[in-house]
């Protein structure tokens, strides 16, 4: 456990607004960011890959479901893996909940992964 300083009032908030500056010139420059990656162009996908689904085999394009976004997640589990990434495994545990959202934004979600399909 790291030790504090312990200070005055007045020390404390002057420490206090010192470090507001900092955060906000992060903030300014995250939102920067943020914009220029949405700036970035798009790729067109000319190839046509085809995954290995519980419901058979699946084309890239029919994982759109009919919407025009598509957020593909790499899910780690590669071939005699005895489980999945646990960062992976935890925005898996939290999909369902962010489909109905997504959906209504014209978004689907689908993870991929090198691992056995399963039921």
């Amino acid at each position: 456990m790291q030790d504090h300083m312990i200070v005055s009032h007045d020390d404390w908030l002057t420490a206090r607004r010192n470090f507001l500056k900092a955060e906000k010139e992060l903030t300014r420059l995250r939102d920067k960011v943020a914009r220029e990656q949405l700036a970035l162009p798009r790729e067109r996908m000319d190839k046509d890959y085809v995954f290995d689904t519980l419901a058979g085999p699946r084309s890239s394009a029919d994982l759109f479901e009919g919407r025009s976004q598509l957020l593909l997640q790499h899910f780690m589990f590669a071939p005699g893996w005895t489980q999945g990434c646990p960062s992976c495994s935890f925005m898996a545990d939290h999909t369902d909940g962010m489909n109905l959202h997504l959906a209504n934004h014209d978004v689907s979600v689908v993870a991929v992964s090198r691992a056995a399909c399963r039921s």
